[in-house]
């Protein structure tokens, strides 16, 4: 079964797509949670830096996760996308503050553009 994960915490799709879609039944299966970028979604405004970014951008996944019944523990997968991979230790100690061990896998690239002109997205699947 697929379900949408849909939640007014984090910011809305600015497109055709969900926030995320569940797929599974009875508490078991995936969650697939688009890239989230970072935005607040009571403002709508973005944080300076790729620190308050990054930041953002994981507050924005935990209340995706949370509007399933999920958690940030849950997560075993995440793509990051960079503006600029010279920022990557800065967006990594931001993110190893997040998740604990085991770590979720993880890609990491950079990207010629990101939406709304982010420095970071990211994107995960979760259990």
């Amino acid at each position: 079964m697929k379900q949408e994960i849909k939640t007014n915490n984090a910011p809305a799709a600015i497109g055709p797509y969900s926030q995320g879609i569940a797929v599974g039944t009875a508490g078991v299966g995936l969650a697939f949670l688009s890239g989230q970028l970072p935005v607040d979604p009571v403002t709508g405004a973005m944080p300076k830096g790729i620190a308050a970014q990054t930041e953002q951008v994981l507050k924005n996944i935990k209340a995706v996760l949370d509007a399933r019944g999920g958690t940030i523990s849950n997560v075993v997968k995440t793509t990051v996308f960079l503006q600029h991979m010279k920022d990557f230790a800065e967006m990594n100690a931001v993110y190893a503050s997040f998740f604990s061990a085991p770590y979720p896998a993880r890609s990491t690239v950079e990207v010629a553009a990101l939406p709304k002109g982010a420095l970071v997205e990211i994107e995960c699947i979760a259990l």
